[in-house]
Order: C-alpha cells, then sequence, then structure tokens
C-alpha cells in the first residue's frame, strides 16, 4: 500500500534535492496517460500533441487492458479512439463474461501557455460508447524549471469526478447542471451522444506534477479523482489511494515505456509510439536523380523528328519512358508543344510534370519555347499545365525555384486534349501478384482477426477510357472466419453477414468489372461501371461529377443498381437487390484539410447523410472520421447506435522513399452495422482527378524539381 505520507514525501524529497538539476534549459516529453492521451496517468493535462501527431498507446494492469489511437486534427482539436478488454466484467445469465469495450474521446486546447498563463484544454472522455469511463474535464498545466517540470490541476465530472465529490458548480448556471443521466441502457443504446451526463453531477478536483529527471527518465505523480467504482463493484479492484505515480523512460524517436503504481494495489505497464506523418523515413525521397536541363541546341533536340515523334518507339517517348511516364499524344503548333502523357510512377502529379517538362526540353528544338502539359487518369484528360522554357531554365538552381516556378505556371481544364495521338499505344495490358492482408479490427468479440494471402490483379484498357479489371484472391492464413456472432440485426443484412464471406470463401473473386470514364464537357467527368464491384455486391454503377481544375468545390452524383453476391465469392448472386446513390460536395478547406458531405440511399434502404473530414498531409499520409445519420433509428440500427469510425491511409513512398504509386489504407468502424452503409465501390472520381489539380498540386509543387 502506498501510503499519503510516504507519497507527499518522496514527492518533495525528488523535487527539493534535485533543484540544480531543474535550473538547466530542456524540454520535457510529452506526458501520455493510460487511456492514450496527454496526461500523467489517470488524469488529463491541458495539453495536446504536436500539430499532426498520430499517438498509439497500450496500457495495462491486473485484469485489465486499453488500447488508443489519438490523432491530433488542428493546433487545438485532438480526437482518440480507445479500445478497452476488462476481464470478468460483465454477467450474463450466468456466465460471467470480459468487457470489450469501445470509446471516443476529444479534446480541445481553450489556452496556449504564456509566461504568466497555463495552458487549458476542455476535454470528454468516452462520449461515444458505453460510458463506464465516461467523464469530462477542464485541465490546466504549466511548465516550471525551464520546462523539466509540469504542474497539472483541474476539474472533472463523470468518472473524473467520483472521489472527493463536491456539488456542481456549474449549477450556479442552470438547475439542469446538478443531476447527470443514467447513460446507455442496454446494448441498443451503446454509441449514443449522451449529452444529458455532459459536465453534469457531481465534480472533483485532481492534480500532479512530472518531472524529467534527465534527457530520458521522468517522474508522475498525481492525485486522481476517479474512484474505480466500476471495477471494484465488478472486478474486485482495490483502490486504496487517490495517489498514483509512474516512472517513464524516453526514447530519441518520441516513444514512452512506463511503469506505473494504480491507487496503492496494482502494478501495471504502459507504452507509446507517436507517428509523425508530415515527416516521412526517407523524407527527400531514393528515387533516381531527375535530368539536368541541357542547353537548347543538343544533338537530342537537332535530330528531332517531326515524322516519327508519333511513334511509341519515339526518342521522346522512351525519354518519357525512362522518366516513369508514357506519351499518349503530342501536337506542335507554332512554338508550343502540347503533351498528353500518364504519370505512372510517382505519387505526386507534380513530380511527374517536373519531370516530363526537363524531357521536353532537353528533346525539342529550341524554337518550341511553351510547354502545353495535359494530364491524364484513367483514360480522361485531368488538367492541362502550361509552362515557360525560358523559367525552366532560370529556375532550376534558384534557390526559390519551387514557388516561383508555381506562380509562373498557368493551370486549366482540358475537357478535350489538344494532343493527337501516339500510335501504338492501344491496347494496354497490366498485372501483378501482391500479397494482402485484409483486417477486421475491433470486433465486439475479438480484437483482431485478419487474414493474409496472395492477390492476382490484372487490367486491359484496349482504348482510351476503357477498361477492364479483375483481382483474385486465396487467403493463405488468418482467422476472419473464427466469428461466432450472428447477425442480429433487423434491417436487411446488407454488412452483418459480412464474416459469412469469409467462412464459406477460399478462392475469392475481389472485383472483376468493366469501367468507362469519359469527359461530358468543361470541369464534367464521368464513369460508368458494371460487374462484381465489390466483396459483397455485384451490379451498375454510374457517376457524373463537376470539379473545376482551380476551385476548392466539387459535386458530384451516383447511381447503383446492384445484388447481393453469394458467399462463395465467385459468380452467384442471392436474392437481395436494391438501387442506392449519392449525391456529393467536396470542399478543399485549405491546408490539407479535406470535407465532404454524401446525402442519399443507402444499401439498407434507409435515407440519410455521411459527414466526413480528412486530414492529408503533402506527403499523400491521409487521417479522418465520418459518422452517418439515416432515417433508421437509434434501436432499430442497434449496438453502436449510428455508423461512425476513422479511417486512415499510408502512401508507399512515405514507408519506402521509393517513388512508387499506392499505398496501404484501411476504415475502423468501432461496430459493424446494417444502417448507414454504402456500396465500396472502386475509382470514384474526385479521388481520380484532384491529384492533377490546383489545390493538390500546390501542396506538393516542392516536388516538382525533385
Amino acid at each position: 500500500m502506498i501510503s499519503k505520507r510516504f507519497f507527499v514525501g518522496l514527492l518533495a524529497y525528488t523535487a527539493l534535492s534535485s533543484l540544480p538539476i531543474l535550473a538547466q534549459d530542456a524540454e520535457i516529453n510529452l506526458s501520455m496517460s493510460t487511456f492514450g492521451t496527454p496526461g500523467l496517468i489517470d488524469i488529463p493535462t491541458g495539453e495536446v500533441f504536436p500539430d499532426g501527431t498520430l499517438q498509439f498507446t497500450y496500457a495495462g494492469y491486473g485484469t485489465a487492458r486499453r488500447y488508443s489511437s489519438s490523432f491530433q486534427l488542428t493546433p487545438r482539436i485532438f480526437g482518440s479512439f480507445r479500445y478497452s478488454i476488462l476481464d470478468d466484467f460483465d454477467i450474463v445469465g450466468t456466465e460471467i463474461i470480459n468487457r470489450y469495450d469501445r470509446s471516443f474521446d476529444f479534446g480541445y486546447l481553450l489556452l496556449t501557455e504564456t509566461e504568466k498563463r497555463p495552458s487549458v484544454v476542455v476535454g470528454l472522455r468516452d462520449f461515444g460508447g458505453t460510458g463506464i469511463y465516461g467523464s469530462e474535464y477542464i485541465s490546466a498545466t504549466k511548465h516550471i524549471f525551464d520546462g523539466r517540470a509540469s504542474l497539472t490541476g483541474g476539474i472533472g465530472w463523470g468518472r473524473l469526478g467520483s472521489y472527493g465529490g463536491f456539488s456542481n458548480p456549474l449549477s450556479i448556471v442552470s438547475d439542469d447542471f446538478e443531476e447527470r443521466g443514467s447513460g446507455p441502457n442496454g446494448v441498443n443504446e451503446v454509441g449514443r451522444l449522451e449529452t444529458d451526463q455532459w459536465f453534469r453531477g457531481d465534480a472533483a478536483f485532481f492534480g500532479g506534477i512530472a518531472y524529467q529527471i534527465n534527457d530520458r527518465l521522468t517522474f508522475k505523480a498525481e492525485y486522481s479523482s476517479d474512484a474505480y467504482k466500476a471495477e471494484e463493484s465488478r472486478m474486485g479492484f482495490d483502490h486504496k489511494t487517490p495517489f498514483n505515480a509512474s516512472l517513464s523512460y524516453g526514447f530519441k524517436n518520441g516513444g514512452e515505456v512506463s511503469v506505473y503504481a494504480l491507487h496503492g494495489s496494482e502494478i501495471g505497464i504502459m507504452g507509446s509510439i507517436p507517428i509523425t506523418p508530415q515527416k516521412p523515413k526517407f523524407p527527400s525521397g531514393i528515387e533516381e536523380a531527375p535530368p539536368t536541363l541541357m542547353p537548347r541546341q543538343t544533338q537530342a533536340a537537332l535530330s528531332w523528328d517531326a515524322n516519327s515523334v508519333r511513334q511509341k518507339d519515339s526518342s521522346l517517348s522512351m525519354a518519357l519512358k525512362d522518366q516513369g511516364l508514357t506519351l499518349e499524344g503530342i501536337t506542335i503548333e507554332g512554338d508550343t508543344a502540347t503533351v498528353r502523357f500518364v504519370n505512372g510512377r510517382y505519387p505526386a502529379e507534380a513530380q511527374a510534370l517536373g519531370r516530363a517538362a526537363r524531357v521536353l526540353a532537353n528533346q525539342l528544338p529550341a524554337d518550341i519555347t511553351t510547354f502545353r502539359l495535359e494530364a491524364m487518369a484513367n483514360g480522361v484528360t485531368t488538367s492541362r499545365t502550361t509552362l515557360r522554357r525560358s523559367d525552366l531554365e532560370s529556375l532550376e538552381y534558384d534557390l526559390d525555384g519551387s514557388w516561383r516556378s508555381f506562380a509562373r505556371a498557368d493551370f486549366e481544364d482540358a475537357a478535350h486534349s489538344e494532343a493527337a495521338p501516339i500510335a501504338g499505344i492501344y491496347p494496354k495490358f497490366n498485372w501483378r501478384i501482391t500479397p494482402y492482408l485484409d483486417p477486421s479490427l475491433f470486433d465486439p468479440d475479438n480484437p483482431v482477426r485478419a487474414d493474409f494471402g496472395v492477390q492476382a490483379a490484372a487490367s486491359l484498357e484496349p482504348a482510351r477510357g476503357l477498361v477492364f479489371s479483375a483481382a483474385v484472391r486465396q487467403p493463405v492464413a488468418g482467422n476472419l472466419d473464427t466469428s461466432t456472432r450472428p447477425s442480429n440485426s433487423v434491417l436487411p443484412h446488407v454488412r452483418t453477414d459480412s464474416a459469412e464471406y469469409a467462412k464459406q470463401s477460399d478462392l475469392e473473386i475481389k472485383y472483376l468489372t468493366a469501367e468507362y470514364f469519359f469527359r461530358p464537357g468543361k470541369n464534367l467527368y464521368g464513369r460508368a461501371t458494371v460487374g462484381y464491384l465489390e466483396t459483397m455486391y455485384g451490379g451498375v454503377s454510374g457517376e457524373v461529377l463537376w470539379k473545376p481544375v482551380n476551385g476548392p468545390l466539387a459535386l458530384g452524383a451516383e447511381l447503383n443498381y446492384v445484388k447481393k453476391r453469394d458467399f462463395d465469392q465467385m459468380f452467384g448472386f442471392q436474392d437481395y437487390d436494391i438501387v442506392t446513390g449519392h449525391a456529393s460536395a467536396y470542399y478543399d478547406f485549405g491546408r490539407g484539410y479535406l470535407g465532404q458531405l454524401d446525402v442519399g440511399r443507402y444499401l439498407a434502404g434507409d435515407y440519410g447523410a455521411t459527414f466526413s473530414v480528412d486530414r492529408e498531409f503533402d506527403n499523400g499520409f491521409r487521417v479522418g472520421a465520418f459518422f452517418t445519420l439515416t432515417d433508421v433509428s437509434f434501436e432499430d440500427f442497434g449496438e453502436g447506435s449510428f455508423d461512425k469510425g476513422i479511417r486512415f491511409s499510408v502512401p508507399v513512398d512515405w514507408l519506402t522513399g521509393a517513388a512508387t504509386q499506392g499505398g496501404y489504407g484501411t476504415t475502423i468502424r468501432p461496430v459493424v452495422r446494417d444502417g448507414g452503409a454504402r456500396l465500396d465501390v472502386r475509382n470514384r472520381l474526385y479521388d481520380v482527378v484532384r491529384n492533377s489539380h490546383t489545390n493538390e498540386l500546390e501542396d506538393r509543387w516542392g516536388k516538382f524539381w525533385r
């Protein structure tokens, strides 16, 4: 047992005996709580993560484990998702079972720290789950002794108001704050926003200190206002004291490992690791250097043959191919060359433009002074970038060449290509065999299920805009087929039967489609897809998108008729079919923030809207969150109350530094239900065309000279 007298004495001795060290100029590491948010042990601090940080945390003691992921969405706002396992927490009939709990946190930085005031954060803990950790708080933190130590104090409600509580001071504003709501009543109410609990009921004070002993070790101590009542009554937890203490070791990469003493009765361990999306492992890339600009009167330019340039084996075509680009068309009129090309290598379209421009400058005659580069995606032109040859020559080694070259470039739509086609380009055939990982995370009964296997994919393009694609998977190992929970949905089982597809299939047709992409007019794009569209559905899908090259707003509409596929994922269908579709609005807010609103009919026949926000970094790393509200009641939806989740995608080049397109992405839902379920069709137009538009080009224009 840790007594109060011992705790206070230890804290005082540690602080006083180290005063000479505290005077050193040092930066204290961000302290992490066992809930995966900025904090000491139990209690939150008045801090937030560095902007854009993605943090993963594990904390465990005795019979409880918490797995958390947090993301600093803006400099002031962070959000967290937590999956907790509490052994022997629930009683079902005569059986004692584990609780697999999913919850969300939210924090907002009210005040930043200055010389005279602390930083202040207001937050919600477990506001979208079962509520077993449900708390609200206002916490303040001030760094002292040149940053080696920090003091935290705050006030909490809910669990953070359960020890040493007193009447809610907010009751002077309204009597409604005196009583706290009861929270979810049964599984079907889990996941709602229990606003009748927020900042209501008894409140209590909490506080603590973090002290950085040296560059690696940090001592933390706190007075926690969490009485652990649920754990005491259900799990036999012994809450002996409100005082907790820990010792943490920090690594150079920002990771941390801690050992902590919890309420005088438990010893726990915690580990956390941050990921900084804006800092890839290879910041400058490891691709080959681009071709150096040569004088205009080079041998290649002097031997340029206007008669053979439209052959796919011309010197210009081969020079572009060496840079990972495919020449699809070219027209020379006066002093202007208009070139249509496909970028098959670079994740950043700006880098492809830079490589193409230098090849043209080295290959074309001296009297060609203007290059008009038409970018393509899936057989359609998506933009036209005009560059002056003299700007390339004058800015190649300019210290400010990046932003100056962008400012001097012109960007416009290219609804109809002005480049004459290259002979012999079509048909195109591509294939690849790759490993795949198909995860199912945070299942109500099993936190991690996944299949690992081999996927063979191929595509045939007989003409511009027409694409035949197929992918076949063979699972090798995994446990996706081990789910034993049958669907209890009162809605059509449009997603809750997903486990049956893993159980009843071996060799799987992932998709088998014919797609046609076209340009109906200026700023307009179209897509028509037919076939086996995804794992669970096949049918017909059509989409139209309005997306100006130089504007932040895009509008789209999609209409689908689909049937549910047989569980073996081969060629058969089940009886269920539906017409589904959405009207969509997309907005680029700048600085990497993307918003999306989809309104329409979902797979179960329900009507509603999906709200999404994503943060995309200049290197393509993307993290976002979404929620869907439809005319399905919370009771009929079932556990979770409404569809919501987080998603992320990691580009391959962020991990490897190689100039390679593609990446890995996944969506994490607390629970998969049938309400608000949308068709997962490939190649939706917004993400197909936006890479070569002005906002995206500007964000990644630093790659133009790479």
